[in-house]
């Protein structure tokens, strides 16, 4: 199953913890009224309680999307504080109110038969592969890419022994994490959240190599119902939506992973 209805409506959640690590946030929240099973890869839209659009020349407006981390001792969410919504969200304190609209979308499905699990993030992109891999077992190999050590920092909370790349060679291999990708591709089902460039250098690999592969598409949301059209991506069979058709889809469908 790949995916776990939501509950109608947006409900009210309390935040436990925000954990730095390194360039993210990891912030935990208590969600007794949201179903216990939300499957890796789907999302929730996020907002605070307060200081979320409803004061003169406040910003941001509309909830922001994010696949969740993970969902037990609750539910966590990884993110950088690079906007309005995410500063926001950074600076959750235990304590303070979180909107919270989901699960939604579909999720990750199954490895195909006689391949085992390969999973690829590049940088805050890890976040959906951390609750896949409790699920998988610690066994499950991961390849992570980041930009820097600062933000590598998340690759501690997988377990086992993550290999990572980062951009300027601070810590493992210098350079992207695809090049780990090339060596360890045959025999897989690789599952991949992550930029659109790292995605579609992905798909071209995968295609490349008839490997099967999962891709964890990012798109800005607006709704996360499928209203608004916002989040369409293109497919060889036409245009989907992220929000209700995805975020995670298999590789075959895309002619090319495009920036959007």
């Amino acid at each position: 199953m790949r995916r776990t209805l939501a509950p109608f409506g947006r409900r009210l959640s309390t935040v436990t913890a925000n954990e730095q690590l390194g360039a993210y946030n990891l912030i935990t929240t208590e969600d007794p009224d949201g179903p216990p099973d939300p499957r890796p890869g789907q999302f929730y839209m996020l907002a605070t309680e307060s200081g979320w659009g409803a004061g003169a020349s406040e910003r941001p407006y509309l909830p922001r999307a994010f696949s969740f981390a993970r969902a037990s001792g609750g539910l966590s969410f990884l993110l950088e504080a690079i906007g309005p919504g995410t500063e926001r969200l950074a600076g959750l304190e235990a304590g303070d109110g979180l909107w919270l609209t989901g699960p939604l979308g579909i999720g990750f499905a199954p490895p195909e038969p006689g391949t085992r699990p390969l999973l690829v993030g590049g940088g805050i992109g890890a976040a959906p592969l951390l609750c896949w891999q409790d699920e998988l077992g610690p066994e499950t190999r991961v390849l992570l890419g980041f930009r820097s050590s600062e933000h590598a920092e998340v690759a501690s909370l997988f377990a086992g022994d993550p290999s990572i790349a980062t951009d300027d060679g601070s810590v493992g291999h210098a350079g992207f994490v695809t090049e780990l990708l090339r060596e360890e591709l045959d025999g897989s089902t690789v599952y991949a959240c992550g930029p659109p460039q790292m995605l579609e250098a992905v798909r071209a690999l995968c295609a490349e190599r008839d490997t099967p592969a999962q891709l964890a598409l990012e798109s800005g949301m607006a709704c996360g119902f499928g209203a608004c059209f916002g989040c369409v991506v293109p497919t060889k069979n036409g245009y989907v939506r992220l929000c209700v058709d995805g975020p995670v889809l298999d590789a075959n469908e895309l002619a090319e992973v495009e920036a959007h």
